[in-house]
């Protein structure tokens, strides 16, 4: 016998302020350069020109003249941290009207103003270790997911709250989602063997102790399997015409890059320049494969239940 359940009823759709999309859009930038300006702390030596925290100084909140560039940049970086908080701050304010209709979204901008709150205190900690390497590393791996949760954040952004189905085979999803743990496993071996690398942060700082040119050549094992897999990927999303196939071209893109990058900076005596464009382009990285996993589903129009 044939039972019709009654159609359940749509969720709402909600149009997005296009000040909610600004400060989004404007939140993923931040974040994005704040592994930048980190990233450059440490490049210059500078991980320490503020030397205490959350003051600059034991004397003075902001950094002083006597402590020169090092100082400059290093308060410069926390000073980034405050306006990323208040573009957080701000998205989570946009939203709150929105919060039981787009509970999504109003999650997501929870998640990215915890995390940066989180990650100040982390920074905090990070100056008061002396830039350890395995919490500075973990301050980047920290900064890095905070990037893919405001990506995550655009793509639903432009979606409804209606139910999301998977929209490729279900083989072809597990392949997108191995990928994803080679590229975890990729960004883990890279941060470990920045820790191991030359650019401490500051000349006293310890390194973690493990064989940096040994490590580069096992972080390279995985980003040239994660390279393969992409290209699998990218093959079969444009034979079979799969929602993914734009996304996971600019994965494909981006992969490459990043591992001319890694290449060079490799062959040449870790330039500074070269390195820190290849943390962020790992945490851009990382978010384009946020953005592939997303597409995998696609909301559905409202429709009657039927069932035997």
């Amino acid at each position: 016998m044939l039972i019709t359940a009654s159609t359940p009823t749509a969720p709402p759709v909600i149009r997005m302020p296009r000040l909610l999309r600004v400060v989004a859009w404007l939140s993923f930038i931040a974040e994005t350069l704040i592994i930048g300006t980190g990233g450059a702390v440490r490049l210059t030596g500078s991980g320490l020109g503020c030397p205490t925290w959350p003051t600059c100084t034991p004397e003075s909140l902001v950094a002083t003249p006597e402590m020169g560039l090092h100082g400059v940049i290093e308060f410069g970086n926390r000073t980034l941290t405050g306006v990323v908080g208040i573009l957080a701050l701000v998205v989570v304010v946009l939203v709150w009207r929105m919060r039981r209709a787009r509970r999504d979204l109003f999650t997501l901008a929870l998640i990215v103003l915890g995390g940066v709150i989180a990650q100040a205190i982390v920074g905090g900690i990070t100056v008061l270790t002396g830039l350890n390497p395995f919490i500075v590393g973990f301050h980047y791996v920290v900064s890095l997911v905070l990037v893919c949760v405001c990506a995550a954040f655009l793509v639903r952004m432009k979606e409804t709250a209606a139910l999301r189905v998977r929209v490729v085979p279900s083989w072809y999803a597990g392949l997108a989602h191995l990928t994803t743990a080679v590229l975890a496993v990729t960004i883990a071996f890279g941060v470990l063997t920045t820790g191991a690398g030359p650019h401490s942060g500051d000349a006293a700082a310890g390194r973690n102790g493990f064989n940096a040119e040994l490590l580069e050549h096992i972080h390279a094992w995985p980003g040239y399997t994660l390279l393969a897999l992409t290209l699998v990927l990218v093959a079969v999303a444009w034979t079979r015409g799969l929602r993914p196939r734009t996304w996971v071209t600019v994965l494909l893109g981006a992969e490459a890059v990043q591992i001319a990058v890694g290449l060079y900076q490799a062959r040449n005596g870790l330039p500074e320049i070269a390195v820190g464009i290849h943390m962020v382009l790992a945490a851009l990285t990382a978010a384009t494969m946020t953005v592939v996993i997303l597409r995998m589903k696609a909301p559905v129009p409202d429709a009657a239940v039927a069932s035997h």
